[in-house]
C-alpha cells in the first residue's frame, strides 16, 4: 500500500501524505526522542509521493520538519498499531483497493475504466479515476459473465438495463471475473452472521489487543516512570551541582569579603593619616597665610615708601636737570668768556710783539726786570698783567673743569640710585604677586 501510494498509483492528499508519513516514520523508528533523532534522520527515507514534493515549493528540511511535528503526537504507539494506523487512513482514500482495467462499450475504442474493489464495480472516465460515472454495488448485481472480449453485469433488478463492454483482450475479461468473484465473496461473508468458533476467535482477538493495549499502557507508564525519575535524578544532580556552585560562589564572596573589608582597614587607616596630614597642611597654610597677611601689609608700608622715594628721586632728577641746565648755560657763558679772553690774550700778546719788533728790533728775548729802568718797569709791568690774566684763566678753567666733574659724579651717583629704586619697585612687585596667589 505504500508504495502504491508513493508511486501514485493511489491518490492522496498532501495533508494525509504526511499524516501516513508520520505514522511509517513511527513504525520505523519508534517513539520520538529528540535527543537521538536529530534534524536529518529522514534524508534518507522515501515518505512523500513526487508529486506532492513538486506541488509545494519546500525545502526537505521544511517537509522533515512537518512529518516531525506529526510523529511527535505518536508517543507511546507501537509499531504494529502504527501500521494499523496507516493501513486506517489508507484504506478510506478513494482509490484505495481499486484495480483499474481499461473497457469501450464497442470493439473499436477504449474510452473507459473498468474498476473493482470491495464494495463493487465502477465506471469511469479515461481522465478521472475518483469520480465513477457509473457503480454497481454487489449487492445490486445478479450475474456477472462473459464471452470472448465481451463482458456482462447483470443487474438484481430484470428492469434495469444489463451493460455490455469489451476488453482488449480474453484473459483480461478473465482477470476482472476472478475479481469480481473473489471481492463478492467477500462482501457476501462480512454479511453472514459470525460462526461460534469466529466469535470466539475475534473474542480472543478482543482480548488479546486489550491485553497488549494494557501491556502498552504499563510499558508507557513504566517508560513516563523511568523517565521521570532519570529527569528527577537529572534535577536532583543539576540542583546539586546549582548548590556546590553557588557554596562555592559564596565562599568566595566571602573572601572577596574579607580581603575587602582588609582593604577598606587599609584605606581608613590611609585615609586618617592622611586627615591628619590635611589637618597639618590646613595649619601650616594658615600660618603662611597670616605671614603673607604680614607681608603684604609690609609691602602696602614700604611700596608707600617707595612711592615716596620714587617722588623724590623725580623732583631730585628734576632738579638736577634744571641745575644741569644752569651750570650747562654757566659754563657756556664762563666758554664764552674763556675763548673773548684768549682772544684778548692774543691780540696783546700780537700787539706786545710788535712793540717789541718797532723798540728793540735786536732783542730776540724779553728784556729782564729791571727797577732801574722807568721804561723797561713799565713793559715789565704789563707783562705781569698779562701773566696774572693768563693765570686767571687757566684757574677759572680748572674750576669749570672740576665742577663738570663734580656734575658727572653726581649724575653718575645718581643714575646709580635710580637703578636701586627699580630695582627695590621691582622686587616689591614681585611679592606683592606673590602674595595675592598665596590669598
Amino acid at each position: 500500500v505504500k508504495k502504491q501510494i508513493l508511486d501514485e498509483e493511489i491518490y492522496c492528499s498532501p495533508e494525509a501524505t504526511v499524516l501516513l508519513a508520520s505514522y511509517a516514520v513511527q513504525a520505523k523508528y519508534g517513539d520520538y526522542d529528540p535527543s537521538f533523532h536529530e534534524p536529518g534522520f529522514l534524508a534518507h527515507d522515501e515518505l512523500l509521493p513526487k508529486r506532492v514534493l513538486r506541488q509545494y515549493q519546500l525545502t526537505a528540511e521544511m517537509w522533515e520538519e512537518k512529518i516531525t511535528a506529526w510523529y511527535a503526537e505518536h508517543r507511546g504507539i507501537a509499531r504494529d498499531e502504527a501500521e494499523m494506523n496507516y493501513l486506517k487512513i489508507a484504506q478510506d482514500l478513494e482509490m484505495y483497493g481499486v484495480n483499474y482495467f481499461p473497457i469501450a462499450q464497442n470493439k473499436n475504442h477504449t474510452d473507459l475504466l473498468l474498476g473493482v474493489d470491495a464494495k463493487g464495480i465502477h465506471i469511469y472516465s479515461i481522465n478521472n479515476r475518483f469520480s465513477p460515472n457509473k457503480s454497481f454495488e454487489w449487492s445490486a448485481i445478479r450475474n456477472i459473465s462473459y464471452s470472448e472480449k465481451e463482458l456482462t453485469i447483470k443487474p438484481l433488478d430484470k428492469k434495469a438495463e444489463v451493460f455490455k463492454f469489451f476488453s482488449s483482450q480474453l484473459k483480461v475479461n478473465k482477470l476482472i471475473l476472478q475479481l469480481c468473484i473473489g471481492n463478492h465473496d467477500l462482501f457476501m461473508r462480512r454479511r453472514k452472521v459470525d460462526s461460534v468458533e469466529i466469535q470466539q476467535m475475534k473474542a480472543q482477538a478482543r482480548e488479546e489487543k486489550a491485553r497488549k493495549k494494557m501491556e502498552n499502557q504499563r510499558l508507557a507508564r513504566e517508560k513516563q516512570l523511568r523517565e521521570e525519575a532519570e529527569r528527577a535524578k537529572e534535577e536532583l544532580e543539576r540542583r546539586l551541582f546549582q548548590l556546590e556552585d553557588e557554596a562555592r560562589q559564596a565562599n568566595e564572596a566571602l573572601i572577596r569579603s574579607q580581603e575587602a573589608a582588609e582593604l577598606l582597614a587599609e584605606k581608613a587607616q590611609i585615609a586618617e593619616e592622611e586627615a591628619k596630614l590635611l589637618a597639618q597642611n590646613a595649619a601650616e597654610a594658615e600660618q603662611e597665610r597670616q605671614r603673607l597677611e604680614i607681608t603684604a601689609l609690609k609691602t602696602e608700608e614700604e611700596k608707600r615708601l617707595m612711592e615716596q622715594k620714587m617722588r623724590e628721586a623725580e623732583l631730585l632728577a628734576v632738579k638736577l636737570v634744571k641745575e644741569s641746565d644752569r651750570r650747562a648755560k654757566e659754563a657756556e657763558h664762563l666758554r664764552q668768556d674763556l675763548h673773548e679772553a684768549r682772544e684778548a690774550e692774543q691780540k696783546a700778546k700780537q700787539k706786545l710783539l710788535d712793540i717789541t719788533r718797532l723798540n728793540y728790533p735786536h732783542m730776540v728775548k724779553y728784556p729782564q726786570y729791571s727797577p732801574t729802568d722807568t721804561r723797561d718797569a713799565n713793559f715789565d709791568k704789563g707783562s705781569i698783567k698779562l701773566d696774572l690774566k693768563d693765570i686767571d684763566l687757566k684757574r677759572l678753567s680748572f674750576e669749570i673743569e672740576r665742577e663738570r666733574l663734580d656734575y658727572l659724579e653726581k649724575s653718575r651717583k645718581f643714575e646709580d640710585r635710580l637703578e636701586e629704586l627699580k630695582s627695590e619697585i621691582h622686587a616689591l612687585k614681585l611679592e606683592e604677586k606673590q602674595s595675592g596667589l598665596y590669598s
